[in-house]
């Protein structure tokens, strides 16, 4: 393993996403912004890597980034494993996110849906759930985007074809939105304080 190539690699990647896709960064951020103010929830999903992606970033609102202020409504969907598991065997693996965006997600809310190939069929049904219950998505996934990048509202695609660089790069722009969501609730802009969330 040479660390060098890996190291520079993964410069290349980022200083290419920046290049490419802040303004896309940028617009997920202040969508994310917007629909907490307007009580709605960020929910993600997200297979293997993207899951626990999902289950990070969710934390990230939840808790907290780097400020301290009031709980954020996020949810992993990949982290009920009773819910996972009883509509895996009972419907289908296709159907495990779909599912509980149908009893969770409503209009108005955000669906940050990550997959690296762009192709995670049961991504894509989630897409499909939430567009019609008037969900804005947002996919985070790779180059080219797979079919994920056409179904969703947004698309951010990070400019590599290996999984590891991708990943690292979603995280990233998860973090990113985090801080957005953070300084905008502590400047007040989009309007009020992080107090105007209860």
């Amino acid at each position: 393993m040479d660390q060098q190539v890996i190291f520079k690699e993964h410069i290349e990647v980022i200083k290419a996403l920046m290049e490419q896709q802040a303004g896309n960064i940028e617009q997920l951020g202040k969508k994310a912004l917007e629909v907490l103010r307007n009580g709605g929830t960020i929910f993600f999903c997200g297979n293997g890597g993207s899951a626990a992606d999902s289950q990070h970033l969710a934390a990230e609102l939840v808790g907290r980034y780097e400020r301290e202020r009031d709980a954020l409504p996020a949810v992993a969907l990949t982290v009920d494993t009773s819910a996972l598991t009883a509509i895996g065997n009972d419907y289908g693996f296709e159907d495990v996110f779909h599912r509980q965006l149908l009893g969770l997600g409503k209009a108005g809310d955000l669906l940050v849906a990550i997959s690296t190939s762009g192709n995670s069929p049961n991504v894509l049904k989630a897409v499909e759930t939430a567009r019609r219950k008037g969900i804005f998505t947002v996919a985070l996934t790779g180059k080219g985007g797979g079919k994920l990048a056409a179904a969703c509202d947004q698309a951010i695609l990070v400019p590599s074809n290996r999984t590891s660089r991708i990943q690292e790069a979603h995280i990233i722009i998860g973090h990113m939105m985090c801080q957005f969501v953070e300084e905008g609730l502590s400047d007040g802009s989009a309007g009020g304080t992080s107090q105007d969330l209860h």
